[in-house]
């Protein structure tokens, strides 16, 4: 096992360098990103050195999930949180992958989708449901801290807080974060939904999108993009982009360019920081 302090891309580009067989690379959406764009990609031959490379942490986007395949590389996708001893749900690694779904459920491990108003009704299939899962692999509770643990746990089940359908063969696909959802003029909005279509754009490199406070909406889409080096494009050109292929209410009214997003220390882009930069530009100066 070899463990870095920090992910660091060019450190990791060298690292690789001196391995013939890593046999299992696990990551997060934005270092595969880092990794299969870097200019040294093809040089290192990532398809000879990674025996399987797994993401997890954050939803990759489908358009990533294409190229890494299109490389050569063996790639499989799951789902788990610390509460759930990191697994969960899975793509098997030499059954039936389906790009975009996080997979079926480990042995022994129950998972329900349930409507997201009565937290009990489980939804059915395509229908979006908060998952819910129940098996040994679900924590006991967080320690010394019993509020905590009964508003998570629930006659064994853990709700996660994650949102996701079901598909007629059983794999689930990630939709969003509940607490991530956006309400714009009555609708109800995923933002993942639009990560998507905003890492098709030939020119971005990374973007997230995040429900801001609008006064007649409620709330608004707006778009933090961060261009592939050397690339350059307008606010509208983006969002023109987005009409195409996006229903009118789910378009970001503005795009926001950044040179980076703020990331956790496993690299997963933290909408809650662009939330509340938002909050205090509309609060002003103390």
């Amino acid at each position: 096992m070899i463990l870095i302090p920090r992910f660091d891309v060019d450190e990791v580009m060298n690292l690789l360098s001196g391995f013939e067989d890593i046999t299992f690379f696990p990551a997060v959406p934005t270092m595969i990103s880092a990794l299969v764009n870097h200019p040294r990609a093809e040089e290192l031959g990532l398809d000879r050195k990674l025996g399987l490379l797994n993401s997890g942490a954050a939803p990759m986007p489908v358009e990533m999930i294409e190229q890494v395949k299109d490389m050569g590389i063996f790639f499989s996708e799951g789902y788990g949180l610390s509460e759930s001893t990191a697994l969960g749900i899975a793509n098997p690694i030499l059954g039936l992958k389906k790009a975009g779904s996080i997979g079926i459920p480990f042995p022994d491990n129950d998972v329900r989708l349930v409507d997201l108003d009565d937290g009990k009704t489980e939804v059915p299939d395509g229908e979006p449901g908060e998952i819910c899962m129940k098996g040994p692999l679900i924590m006991r509770g967080y320690w010394e801290n019993s509020e905590e643990t009964s508003a998570q746990l629930r006659d064994g089940w853990l709700y996660t807080g994650d949102i996701a359908t079901r598909d007629e063969d059983g794999y689930i696909f990630i939709v969003d974060r509940k607490k991530d959802m956006v309400i714009a003029g009555g609708y109800n909005i995923y933002p993942r939904e639009i990560d998507e279509v905003l890492f098709q754009h030939p020119k971005v490199a990374d973007a997230v999108a995040v429900g801001i406070p609008d006064e007649y909406r409620g709330e608004t889409i707006r778009a933090y993009v961060v261009l592939k080096q050397g690339e350059s494009v307008t606010e509208e050109e983006i969002i023109s982009f987005c009409r195409e292929k996006l229903a009118a209410y789910k378009v970001p009214r503005s795009i926001e360019f950044r040179t980076d997003l703020p990331k956790s220390a496993v690299g997963k882009v933290l909408r809650k920081i662009l939330r509340e930069e938002e909050e205090r530009k509309r609060k002003g100066p103390l």
